[in-house]
């Protein structure tokens, strides 16, 4: 179909679903906010859970429907909704998140991202994350500390407690640990040793895996590739992404990365950036490999 009429039709399709499935997260949430019970609160959270990857399958379906999409998704087998993971992924445009949320959902738990502590004040997203359990990170700057040295360590415990009700529920949580979109002028400023990816920001994922990484039965690093090039959103909404290649690879969380202290033990520090420089050094040459059709 003419690219205006898919990019209207996707755009309607996507705010109905929306629409109708925000309701109903809309309704529990309130739910949650007035019902003090634990209990209750966690069959909520379980309902909630289920809503979103109800919004995420309605998703999904308006794609097959609108984009005559080749999806090249390769994963283990192994996946279970059961697990608790770490996801990992490249991002070079905000497509990432439909392809991501499209190849990993039902099949894993439903995706979480980590969000700065602020964001909870955002108005309806951020209830919608409380509710949704979405860990909120509270990090103190290196200044901060130098003030109020008493305050030391209270960041990874105030995270650690956020993510206490993940021990009941199995959970994915999702770090775009580039930071940022690829693009070639910010790969150029970083002067990135990498061919297709920008360089990793190891504190964040750190400071995750310092939090709650013995929670986690394995890390998912999932390589996202566009055969055709990168499209911006409203080009996948016009349907003029036609190829689209995704690699989940399953990989254990090395026992001693897990529950160290990022920012002051120089040799925890030093570890875990030489094991991420690794994964992404693997990670380009996977890219490489899929752009040079070997």
């Amino acid at each position: 179909m003419p690219a205006y009429v898919s990019a209207g039709l996707a755009s309607l399709l996507l705010l109905l679903n929306t629409l109708f499935w925000g309701l109903f997260l809309f309704s529990f949430t309130f739910l949650k906010v007035v019902i003090p019970h634990t209990g209750t609160r966690k069959v909520i959270t379980w309902i909630l859970n289920t809503i979103a990857n109800l919004w995420i399958t309605g998703n999904s379906g308006w794609m097959m429907l609108t984009q005559k999409m080749n999806w090249d998704v390769q994963r283990p087998a192994s996946l279970s909704r059961k697990g608790w993971y770490f996801v990992v992924s490249n991002h070079q445009s905000w497509v990432d998140i439909l392809v991501l949320q499209h190849s990993l959902n039902m099949r894993i738990p439903l995706l979480k991202f980590f969000l700065k502590q602020n964001l909870i004040w955002v108005p309806i997203l951020g209830a919608a994350w409380w509710a949704l359990d979405f860990p909120f990170m509270k990090r103190y700057t290196k200044e901060y500390l130098k003030k109020h040295p008493e305050m030391k360590g209270k960041d990874i415990e105030t995270t650690r407690q956020a993510c206490e009700k993940f021990k009941d529920l199995p959970t994915s949580v999702m770090n775009f640990v580039e930071g940022t979109r690829f693009t070639k002028s910010k790969h150029d400023s970083q002067e990135s040793p990498f061919k297709h990816l920008l360089k990793p920001r190891a504190g964040g994922m750190a400071f995750a895996l310092s939090s709650m990484g013995d929670q986690f039965d394995s890390i998912l690093d999932v390589t996202i590739d566009y055969p055709d090039g990168v499209p911006t959103f409203w080009e996948f909404m016009q349907g003029k992404m036609e190829r689209v290649t995704v690699i989940v690879e399953q990989k254990p969380i090395p026992a001693e990365l897990l529950n160290g202290d990022y920012e002051n033990d120089e040799q925890y520090r030093l570890n875990f950036q030489l094991w991420l420089t690794k994964l992404w050094e693997e990670k380009d040459a996977r890219l490489e490999s899929l752009r040079s059709g070997n």
